[in-house]
């Protein structure tokens, strides 16, 4: 009696050299994504460190009117202590990135109503002073203020105005942000 050999069904897979394809293929595609990923992410803590320090300062003038009281706003250390005019923080840097926090003071009682903590890979390069916003109106003290934010390393794929924000305070108080450097034309 002869026996049949049965055929077996043909197995799925890949073979050692195409998954090396493959895998060789990603590897080239994430190096190249890669500076895009980077570059996104610093414009995203550029915007978001932009935005936190508008609502800050909208936010101290407030409520100057709402307390009826003197708000400030100041440059902070890692214990929340406010910085003297051009002192730096634990990093070593003088600048907005050190972290804010926002006072209110009524009738010589301090009372600390928000606070910012750093973030050393933003650069916040504005005023060194405190700025303080008063009732009735939530004026600010003193004159037109301005913040330029910007990464604290820009590499090659994140220089250029595209990459930074300014923002603008008026006398009165109010702010704005806009694309590019306190420099540039807005």
């Amino acid at each position: 009696m002869k026996q049949h050999a049965i055929a077996s069904p043909p197995r799925g897979g890949f073979t050692l050299a195409e998954t090396l394809v493959v895998v060789a293929l990603l590897a080239v595609v994430a190096v190249m994504v890669t500076p895009s990923f980077v570059a996104w992410h610093v414009r995203d803590q550029v915007d978001a460190r932009g935005k936190a320090l508008v609502s800050t300062f909208a936010y101290a003038r407030s409520e100057a009117v709402r307390r009826g009281a003197r708000v400030t706003v100041c440059r902070t250390d890692a214990a929340r202590h406010c910085l003297a005019a051009g002192q730096p923080c634990g990093n070593g840097v003088a600048d907005w990135s050190c972290g804010w926090a926002v006072l209110a003071d009524r009738a010589g009682t301090v009372t600390l109503l928000r606070a910012h903590s750093s973030l050393p890979s933003v650069s916040i390069v504005g005023t060194q002073t405190n700025l303080t916003f008063t009732p009735p109106a939530g004026q600010l003290i003193g004159t037109f203020r301005s913040f330029d934010i910007a990464p604290r390393a820009p590499s090659k794929a994140t220089q250029g105005n595209k990459w930074r924000r300014c923002i603008r305070i008026a006398a009165g108080g109010r702010t704005r942000i806009v694309e590019g450097g306190c420099g540039a034309a807005s």
